[in-house]
């Protein structure tokens, strides 16, 4: 299709090239010169040709007189690309004081002058120089005032200044007119300054720009609402503020369990109980069913006999054995609460478990066995390693803690293999 183009592209103009000589043959025109007693004549294409040709070779002429001039601000130019290549390259391997010079260099040339800067100011905020970092923002705000008024915010907030940064940025946030990288900005110096009511106006914004990923954005979202939840200041509040928030938002385990244990604060603990259960139809979570052990509440031997039931398909899960051995404590049966919390110790190592374990030898009465516990659950929370229970003096002897193999199938009945 494109030959077919040029061929009828050329055909037009050989067609208007043979009239325009038709055209010129008729009259070629006359042109007359007369300067000083010097006659020149010509026609008028003739004439036409010649200064086509004059103005050619004025311009080369011009361009080899400006040769000389224009080498020195190639080199410029040629340098400070590369230092600006090289002072990014310097910034993400760490060395931060080559690339703030190697920037810094690079900023004298004036289209590279508010990258140049901007690197330079993150350079020396890495470094720990806040104060330079802002004198470079002072110079790229100039150039680029959104990305400085971003940058200056991430510095300030670096700096342990997370209302100034707010501050900086509310204006715009208030009028809608923040940058992608400013509401992320925005919603962790929110954050960091407690005023989660801001940071969770800046979820929107940010979710719709798509600056951050699913898991990066889904991580922000679940931190900010678990301090929103953490922060509310009554059982009214809290639930108040859970009723406002979407139902995609009321569906992470870590915000659901942030409810759970602030409403059991609060007394609140049916609705609690009612949300971790409900979540836990859903999707199964291990953080869950372990603060599903510590609710408070008078139906604790229905809940253990729902939780027992959970056994079938999460033979091995040690949260959900922590939380059996919890609750078979508050209920004085101490040879369960002792099965299942060995096992959750053999599984996976942990203070509480091994706290649980103490107050179950305590109700048995061998004092000996609940402070070898306790100080397994101390050397536990300070990452040391635990002490073994001794064989010879456990009540009861060893139980049998091998993990339990379970068969686990796809959506389609084919079995899947363990990694």
């Amino acid at each position: 299709m494109k030959l077919w183009r040029w061929i009828l592209l050329l055909v037009i103009v050989a067609a208007v090239a043979a009239f325009c000589w038709h055209w010129v043959a008729e009259d070629p025109g006359y042109v007359l010169i007369r300067f000083r007693g010097v006659t020149a004549q010509t026609s008028l294409l003739a004439a036409v040709v010649l200064l086509v040709l004059l103005w050619a070779g004025i311009n080369v002429l011009w361009r080899v007189v400006r040769w000389p001039f224009g080498a020195f601000s190639r080199r410029h130019r040629r340098v400070s690309q590369q230092r600006l290549a090289d002072g990014l390259v310097a910034l993400m391997e760490g060395r931060h004081s080559d690339a703030e010079r190697d920037l810094n260099r690079a900023s004298r040339l004036d289209t590279l002058r508010g990258p140049a800067l901007l690197a330079a100011a993150e350079a020396s905020s890495r470094r720990g120089e806040h104060a330079r970092a802002l004198e470079s923002l002072d110079e790229a705000a100039q150039v680029a005032p959104r990305a400085a008024r971003v940058l200056r915010a991430r510095v300030l907030r670096r700096d342990g200044k997370p209302a100034e940064a707010l501050a900086l940025l509310t204006s715009e946030a208030d009028s809608g007119s923040l940058s992608p990288g400013g509401w992320r900005e925005y919603a962790l110096a929110a954050l960091a300054n407690g005023d989660t009511r801001r940071a969770r106006e800046a979820l929107d914004p940010l979710q719709k720009s798509g600056v951050l990923g699913t898991r990066a954005y889904n991580a922000l979202e679940t931190q900010i609402l678990v301090a929103s939840l953490n922060g509310a200041g009554d059982g009214a509040v809290l639930n108040a503020l859970w009723s406002s928030l979407p139902k995609s938002q009321r569906r992470a385990p870590a915000v659901v369990d942030a409810y759970a244990r602030k409403a059991a604060v609060y007394g609140l603990t049916l609705p609690a109980m009612d949300e971790v259960e409900s979540a836990l139809r859903r999707e199964w979570s291990s953080q869950l069913v372990e603060t599903y052990g510590t609710l408070a509440g008078d139906d604790l031997d229905a809940r253990l006999r729902r939780a027992e039931s959970w056994l079938d398909g999460h033979p091995n899960d040690p949260s959900l054995l922590l939380a059996l051995g919890r609750m078979c404590v508050r209920l004085k049966i101490w040879t369960k609460a002792r099965q299942y919390l060995e096992r959750s110790l053999a599984l996976a190592p942990g203070a509480n478990a091994w706290e649980a374990l103490g107050d179950t030898y305590t109700g048995i009465g061998d004092a000996a066995l609940a402070q070898r516990c306790y100080r397994n659950a101390i050397a536990m929370a300070r990452g040391d390693n635990a002490e073994p229970l001794p064989v010879a003096d456990v009540v009861g002897g060893r139980l049998d803690t091998r993990p339990i193999a379970i068969e686990e199938r796809d959506v389609h009945g084919v079995p899947r293999l363990r990694e």
